[in-house]
């Protein structure tokens, strides 16, 4: 099995065997682009080159010869949406990059004629830059020409899962999947289909719309010629992290996973229900498999691991695995505490004019307080998220998940145990998102035969936690004020 695992800084092409096993690895760069303050974009072709680079090594490691792969899955990094030309097939605008938050100002106004309510209902989500609709919106307001363009029937919208299709079929196929498409605001996770309503409201017209599909099955194919000869099925799709908590065999109601990445997402498998939240999390299709549609809480964080990307760009630490001795090199944060609201808070907030923030620094503060503070609001953010998550499912989670590169730091994972009180479980396999959907492209070509059939996570570490309550309540308490002074520092949308 070929999983391409699409992230937003990278790319990665991972090769299975039938046992699960890491056959081949490859991975290249995405570049980012900020035109302004809070905007994220990518280049649509650079996200295909980096395909085709990550794959040819994964290829070239193993070894293996396009005739080997006998399916492929991908995954994607979700709301990221990318606007092209149906004729030509190159891209109008750059991808506009899900952490972008020029959309605050479009999203205000829906809020303003109260359509919160109405697209939560159909949705499961709240109104927020975050997801692709008023992206799409912006791009035919705002770009020269593509308003034309698309009352012609001109112009396809894509997450990148379905520009990838695009790209590796030469244009033959025009899909996505289910849980894909519950990230763009635009489709009804209720009737599995995308709602007339909500094209109305965002002013899309559904000629720029996709074929949805379940998650694995016959749902593409690439062409040798453009795909680096590889002549195999696309059996497999979903987005980035519901990929993730299918690749920890998460298939029972009440289990969960966090992913530590760019961002941090936790999710729960809450079974054939979509579950509302009170808490401000949101309800996501997780996947669709045998005809039947499992429904996740989600709770996403913007800024995790760019936190520590953002320390090494600055010169503070040399690379981000220096963070995890700095920070314990230091008995405690010397008072200091960072919210990384780079591009606005997330889960449980939603404030896109909040804004990054380091509080309590005195003339004793060094960059090893500085890193232990950056490591620390990864574990307070995703300690927020869990337990509004508990609160809503009324479950309480005993064991913690976990995968993504910053998982290798010893002092977050600890961290992490100690704040949310209990144990985290580090898989030995660190490429879980691409193993998801490995899986799922297996399953629909009967690589495997069933879930039951499906290879087993090994755990690697496990992380108990130790803290003193007093110490952790404090913390926790310190945390909250922090973030109080981060929001809505922004008075208008950038």
């Amino acid at each position: 099995m070929l999983a391409i695992d699409q992230g937003t800084t990278r790319t990665k092409a991972v090769l299975f065997d039938k046992k699960g096993h890491l056959c081949g690895f490859g991975i290249s760069a995405v570049p980012r682009i900020f035109p302004q303050p809070g905007w994220v974009e990518q280049n649509p072709e650079e996200i295909w080159r980096s395909v085709l680079i990550a794959t040819k090594m994964a290829m070239r490691n193993a070894p293996c010869s396009p005739r080997q792969i006998i399916a492929v899955g991908i995954d994607d990094q979700g709301e990221t949406a990318i606007v092209w030309n149906k004729r030509s097939g190159k891209p109008v605008y750059n991808a506009i990059v899900w952490q972008c938050r020029r959309t605050a100002a479009i999203c205000k106004k829906l809020r303003k004629e109260r359509l919160g309510a109405e697209i939560r209902t159909r949705t499961g989500l709240l109104i927020d830059p975050y997801f692709s609709a008023t992206k799409i919106q912006w791009i035919l307001e705002n770009v020269k020409g593509v308003r034309k363009l698309a009352t012609r029937n001109a112009l396809c919208f894509g997450t990148t899962d379905t520009w990838l299709v695009w790209k590796m079929s030469f244009g033959r196929y025009f899909v996505t999947d289910c849980s894909t498409a519950s990230r763009t605001m635009l489709f009804n996770i209720h009737r599995m289909k995308w709602d007339n309503e909500l094209l109305r409201i965002f002013r899309i017209p559904d000629t720029m719309l996709s074929e949805v599909h379940p998650n694995s099955g016959d749902i593409a194919h690439t062409n040798p010629k453009t795909f680096l000869g590889i002549d195999a099925p696309i059996s497999g799709l979903i987005v980035d992290q519901q990929s993730a908590l299918f690749g920890h065999g998460c298939f029972n109601n009440g289990d969960s996973k966090n992913t530590y990445g760019t961002g941090c997402f936790m999710l729960m498998n809450t079974g054939h229900n979509a579950k509302k939240s009170r808490n401000r999390l949101l309800t996501t299709v997780a996947w669709v498999l045998d005809g039947k549609t499992n429904y996740a809480l989600d709770g996403g964080i913007y800024v995790a691991g760019s936190a520590i990307d953002w320390l090494v760009r600055l010169g503070i630490i040399k690379s981000p695995q220096e963070t995890s001795s700095l920070a314990s090199s230091v008995p405690n944060n010397g008072g200091v505490f960072f919210v990384p609201a780079f591009v606005g808070l997330a889960a449980p907030y939603w404030d896109s004019y909040a804004r990054g923030m380091i509080i309590g620094i005195s003339d004793g503060t060094t960059k090893a307080h500085i890193a232990r503070a950056t490591l620390e609001s990864i574990a307070f953010q995703v300690n927020e998220v869990l337990r509004c998550m508990e609160a809503d499912s009324g479950l309480r989670v005993k064991k913690l998940g976990v995968d993504g590169g910053p998982t290798a730091n010893e002092f977050l994972m600890q961290t992490q145990a100690n704040v949310s009180e209990i144990p985290v479980a580090v898989p030995q396999m660190t490429e879980v998102t691409a193993l998801g959907a490995a899986f799922l492209a297996g399953l629909g070509v009967d690589f495997w035969r069933g879930l039951s059939d499906l290879p087993k996570l090994q755990r690697a570490k496990v992380y108990r936690p130790y803290m003193d309550n007093g110490e952790r309540t404090r913390l926790l308490d310190e945390w909250k004020r922090a973030v109080l002074r981060a929001r809505n520092w922004v008075r208008e949308a950038s």
